[in-house]
């Protein structure tokens, strides 16, 4: 019997039968596998968690780390030179901004970045396809902008597997979010990419095992059967941002090989992962979330066994988010690129092929950074980095991170998971605050932090209790309070970071209930 698969109402033009067809067809090869791999997922956190299994490097994969014969596909046009890279959402403004910043590739975000709206989702793909045609503008002032003709090289950003699409049903059953990301950008832009000279390159989140990448690589091979283009057309970056994965890159890439590009290594959503598989053991305890930089010990060993596992296979190792927003205050500005460019210049320094910026306003000092290490080179793949050795201790040698936990650090946690909350269930995916672009990985380690916390007993909930009510007394009172939804953040912060259970993620449950 053939299902049924329908839309909510959207852009026709991108809502297609034909487009909901493809979706269907991926859906219906590769649904159950996702179920069971996020089974899968839970069961060995859980283990972890409760110190039943140790965290290791996998024995029945040995074989694939020892085999030096073996290599990514590695760069694909417009994919040959990433030392800048831009992130965002695929609204209209960011779209022509991010394309026209001057960054060689443009991270196109419907995950951490986006809010699920389906107006959001629906639009981004739209964007992306009027992008690449030409058709896209924006006014703003009185002034017309548009995209021009040297752009950043497309690369979309699926929401995890972990997530489900609530407006596209398959016998009532929403379906998989990261299969409607993809499908729908694959369907209307893979020819057209493949047309401009480019390709349908993506950003992997949240991976947890080299299996969920052998789903994805499964994905692309039907993908491109189905599409009739070159199988080995598609190109995957791997955003490293789970323990469980840390521990599998080799084999994460071995998985993606015929349709790798490389690897990135991020920060808060790694130590959020840390936070969710060994928030519960006594052993574990991090500081501040502003005291854990990229330099303490543990982090540092992440990275470096990063730019090894990818150098050593022919892959790309791009580095982390700098989220800085310049403003008029020139002082502040100079003294905040100056840590930009600090950063920037260590992770060029440590082999990284590349980096993240929020802002077009940063690309040219994450340029200069990469510039005086690569020269004219595109890449470091030349750097194996073989005098690396990092084990599994290494990475879970929080103690390394130093610091403590203070009430400023509890109070800027609380602070900004209620403005980003809000934002989020308001329809924006990456705010301004504090000076920062924040996207739904600051929110998500922040509640988590305050959860484990709590839970280890370095703070009492009745202080976490009061700073709630603080710092909502505050957000109600400033004049802009008007239209914005504190009483579901609040919600959502003391569900997500006060009950007895951590849950996995915030946005599940709350876009279940708020945004679908």
């Amino acid at each position: 019997m053939r299902s049924h698969i329908t839309a909510a109402d959207g852009d026709p033009t991108i809502l297609t039968p034909q487009a909901l067809e493809f979706i269907g067809a991926l859906d219906a090869a590769f649904a159950a596998r996702r179920v069971e791999l996020l089974v899968a997922r839970r069961h060995r956190r859980a283990l972890l968690a409760s110190g039943a299994e140790s965290l290791s490097f996998l024995s029945s994969t040995e074989h694939v780390r020892t085999d030096d014969t073996w290599r990514v596909a590695g760069a694909a046009p417009g994919l040959v030179d990433r030392r800048v890279e831009i992130t965002g959402p695929p609204d209209r403004k960011m779209t022509v901004n991010a394309l026209n910043s001057g960054a060689r590739v443009w991270l196109a975000d419907f995950e951490d970045a986006t809010s699920p709206t389906w107006a959001n989702v629906v639009d981004g793909q739209r964007n992306l396809r009027d992008a690449i045609d030409g058709l896209l503008d924006f006014e703003s002032g009185g002034k017309r902008y548009a995209v021009g003709p040297d752009p950043a090289t497309i690369v979309v950003r699926p929401r995890g597997w972990h997530l489900v699409e609530k407006h596209v049903l398959i016998d009532g059953r929403p379906v998989a979010a990261a299969l409607v990301d993809a499908g729908l950008y694959l369907f209307h832009c893979a020819r057209r990419q493949l047309d401009r000279g480019s390709g349908p390159y993506f950003y992997l989140p949240k991976l947890e095992s080299h299996l969920e990448a052998r789903l994805w690589n499964d994905v692309f091979v039907l993908a491109q059967e189905l599409l009739g283009i070159p199988r080995g057309t598609i190109r995957a970056t791997v955003l490293i941002e789970t323990i469980t994965a840390a521990v599998e890159m080799e084999e994460i890439l071995y998985e993606l090989r015929e349709h790798c590009a490389g690897l990135n290594a991020g920060r808060w959503d790694y130590l959020f992962s840390m936070i969710k598989t060994f928030g519960g053991r006594p052993w574990f305890s991090l500081p501040d979330r502003s005291a854990v930089g990229m330099t303490v010990p543990f982090m540092r060993a992440y990275t470096e066994l990063l730019v090894q596992t990818c150098h050593k296979r022919g892959a790309y190792a791009i580095g982390g988010m700098a989220a800085f927003i310049p403003s008029r205050d020139a002082r502040a500005n100079a003294v905040a690129l100056a840590r930009v460019a600090e950063d920037k210049r260590r992770e060029a320094a440590d082999g990284f092929d590349g980096s993240w910026v929020a802002h077009p306003g940063l690309v040219d000092t994450c340029r200069a950074a990469f510039d005086a290490a690569l020269g004219t080179r595109p890449n470091q793949l030349h750097r194996h980095r073989s005098e690396v050795t990092v084990d599994v201790a290494d990475l879970l040698d929080v103690a390394s991170a130093g610091g403590s936990v203070t009430e400023a650090g509890v109070r800027s946690n609380v602070a900004v998971a209620l403005r980003y909350f809000d934002a989020w269930l308001r329809g924006t995916g990456a705010a301004a605050i504090n000076g920062l672009m924040e996207d739904a990985a600051t929110a998500e380690i922040s509640r988590c932090q305050l959860w484990q916390w709590i839970h280890s007993g370095a703070v009492e909930r009745e202080l976490v209790e009061k700073l709630i009510a603080e710092e909502l007394a505050a957000l109600r009172a400033e004049p802009d309070a008007a239209g914005h939804r504190w009483d579901d953040a609040e919600e959502i912060l003391r569900r997500t970071a006060l009950d007895p259970h951590l849950p996995e993620f915030f946005t599940t449950a709350a876009y279940a209930t708020h945004l679908a």
